[in-house]
């Protein structure tokens, strides 16, 4: 078998394993078993395809007959998209493994085979959506991505806020493909063929054209990636789906509108520096806002999904800073952003992940995703509150983890771009370096805010004091994430070489001085780990001799208070309270429900704190809603009846057959 029907198992295996959860019924057990068994098997199956194909830096391709009007059956892996299959095939089957444990307790609720179903049936779709060669297939795919994961985020149906967060998900994915439509259409008239071996053509268009399809990727993918403003689907669901779930979109599905952007960059002229301008100033005031609205939020995977607003914004800068330095002929700059971009969407797949799995866990032992009713679980559940510690600091940027290494080349990225230039030129770089360090500084006040609220201190509620540690199926997924985090920070030489490939399809002919630039990391990493080791040894003696010795148990002087309680701690609102009002924006901080207390006999005083996207709120909302109530006046053709819908079949055919008579003769816009 070739590497290419090796490939085309491996998604058969995973779509296969869906049908299989479904038709299992109310089997719930066995549907999940088949389920997470048929993805972990063809993810294993699929990593090394790609892998190989990563490793090797050749590519190669899969054409199957397909009776499709304009389409075919075709794959085509290169280096870019065995780069973006990589952590597919990495995250999905940890969050399967995962999601067997966290949702056990549903299955004797109801039916799991339609959510394993729709599971399976992300996964292979993703991996088909950055193999695709055709645009027909291409479209096909990301329609199946669109919906699996609709009514993945739909899991929790009854609930008013999760049908609302999965409509405007669904809402947000129509409205972008009707962008992607447009984009093939336009560049198959151009090229005479869907198929992207044909799309040469395309390298030759002049600077307006080229702009408009730039645009239309942009506002495609951009609205899948969660490129800032087109944002707005994303915050709300990833709190509405599960764990696992937020987990797989968060990781790695928004990377598929990454690869879409970067893919039609490779059929387009060379792009002129100010796109990349463009793409860098989106990425960095989304960063900005992401991290921004991820400090005032009290739900924790909330927060975590802002989260994902900022790092997208992160791989944006980098890429658009790639893009920047190949229009003004520094190929340096261009490899220090582009390597920095992706290597910062390989560093995401990992911790965002971890943090999404490690939330569920919190979420699955208390019952809540409010930070201020959590509390004190780091004593309940140790080896979770450890490794979500461990994530924070990948998040954060801090040696001896991942995050510090991509976010690095960034940095060295911007401040060449900045040296090398003269006058106003160098102004955007420098000015991009200081945000992106305040960005830095403000991700470590939010993950500190939320290890400190959530796992430190006094329980908060009788959930939370209840808690316990989850079991080894939800755990060690999270192990390996860790492991993989750390390996990645302590060896980044290994993942800079494969960078080697993509990199060349990226910024063909620049040299890569990726790997001696995240030497000096390396070796900071590695010392931190020795000085890490030895402080930990010693204090894991002063532990163990300190159990050996009995201790009295007192409480301690509490500033006169005989029965302090958890509600004389800090809460998140309180915590975030002088960074929201001195730092943010007044279009940014939460709005305020307050009830004070009057009179000489007050009636109970409240205050609650609501947090809002206000791009949402005050823009995208009142469109939705716009387009909801115009939509429904063309109700009226949903008749019910089938002769009505076999005369439309009939009506659309008539058309479609005039119009290609027409294209035929040279009066239509094909000849």
């Amino acid at each position: 078998m070739t590497a290419g029907s090796w490939l085309l198992a491996a998604m058969s295996i995973i779509a296969g394993g869906g049908f299989a959860a479904l038709l299992a019924g109310r089997r719930s057990s066995l549907a999940s078993g088949v389920a997470v068994a048929t993805v972990v098997v063809g993810s294993l199956l699929g990593l090394g395809v790609s892998g190989s194909a990563l490793l090797g830096g050749g590519s190669f391709a899969a054409r199957l007959p397909w009776a499709v009007p304009a389409g075919s059956l075709a794959l085509a892996v290169d280096p870019l998209s065995a780069f973006f299959l990589v952590p597919i095939f990495v995250l999905a089957p940890l969050c399967a493994v995962y999601g067997f444990a966290y949702l056990k307790g549903e299955g004797a609720k109801r039916s799991l085979g339609p959510q394993w179903f729709f599971f399976n049936g992300l996964v292979a779709s993703m991996a088909l959506v950055v193999t695709a060669a055709n645009g027909v297939l291409f479209l096909a795919a990301w329609e199946i991505m669109s919906l699996a994961s609709f009514f993945l985020v739909a899991f929790d149906h009854y609930r008013p806020e999760v049908r609302r967060a999965a409509w405007i998900y669904l809402l947000a994915c129509h409205l972008g493909g009707a962008s992607l439509f447009a984009l093939f259409l336009l560049a198959g008239e151009r090229c005479g063929s869907l198929d992207f071996a044909a799309f040469g053509p395309l390298a030759g268009l002049t600077p307006g054209p080229a702009f408009l399809l730039f645009v239309l990727a942009l506002l495609g993918f951009g609205t899948k990636a969660g490129l800032f403003p087109l944002h707005v689907w994303l915050p709300d669901a990833h709190p509405a789906a599960p764990s696992h779930v937020s987990a797989l979109m968060s990781g790695v599905m928004v990377k598929t509108g990454i690869y879409g952007i970067l893919r039609i960059l490779t059929f387009l002229p060379a792009p002129p520096s100010w796109w990349g301008l463009l793409l860098a100033a989106l990425g960095m005031v989304g960063a900005l806002f992401g991290i921004a609205m991820a400090m005032v939020q009290t739900d924790l995977k909330r927060c975590l999904a802002y989260s994902t607003v900022e790092n997208v914004g992160i791989i944006f800068l980098g890429l658009g800073l790639g893009i920047f330095g190949l229009g003004e002929g520094l190929p340096g700059v261009a490899v220090l952003g582009f390597a920095g971009g992706l290597f910062h969407l390989w560093n995401h797949a990992l911790f965002k992940g971890l943090m999404f799995l490690g939330a569920g866990s919190l979420v699955h032992a208390t019952g809540t995703r409010e930070l201020s009713r959590m509390g004190g679980l780091l004593k309940r559940m140790p080896v979770t509150g450890t490794l979500l510690i461990g994530g924070s600091l990948a998040i954060a940027a801090l040696p001896p983890l991942n995050g510090l290494v991509s976010e690095w080349l960034i940095y060295q990225g911007l401040l060449q771009a900045g040296l090398a230039p003269s006058g106003y030129a160098a102004l955007a770089p420098l000015l991009m370096t200081a945000l992106l360090g305040v960005t830095g500084a403000l991700a470590v006040v939010v993950f500190t805010r939320l290890i400190g609220i959530a796992l430190l201190g006094e329980s908060r509620s009788p959930a939370a004091a209840a808690a316990h540690e989850s079991s080894l199926a939800m755990t060690v997924p999270m192990q390996l994430l860790l492991a993989a985090c750390l390996g990645l920070g302590l060896l980044p030489q290994a993942a800079a070489r494969l960078l080697v490939g993509p990199l060349a399809i990226l910024a063909p002919g620049a040299a890569l001085p990726v790997v001696g630039l995240i030497e000096p990391l390396a070796r900071i990493g590695r010392w931190g780990c020795l000085l890490l080791l030895a402080c930990a040894v010693p204090a894991a003696i002063l532990w163990w001799l300190g159990k050996l010795r009995p201790t009295a148990r007192a409480g301690t002087w509490a500033c006169g208070f005989a029965f302090p309680s958890p509600r004389m701690s800090y809460t998140a609102v309180a915590f975030a309270e002088l960074a929201q009002n001195r730092i943010l924006p007044a279009v940014l901080r939460p709005q305020l429900d307050r009830v004070s207390p009057r009179g000489l006999f007050p009636t109970p005083a409240r205050m609650h704190q609501t947090s809002r996207d206000p791009l949402l709120r005050s823009w995208f909302q009142p469109f939705f809603t716009y387009l909801g109530d115009r939509a429904v006046r063309l109700r009226w053709l949903q008749q019910g009846r089938l002769p009505v819908y076999l005369l439309y079949i009939f009506l659309t055919c008539a058309v479609l057959m005039v119009w290609s008579m027409l294209a035929e003769r040279g009066w239509g816009g094909g000849g």
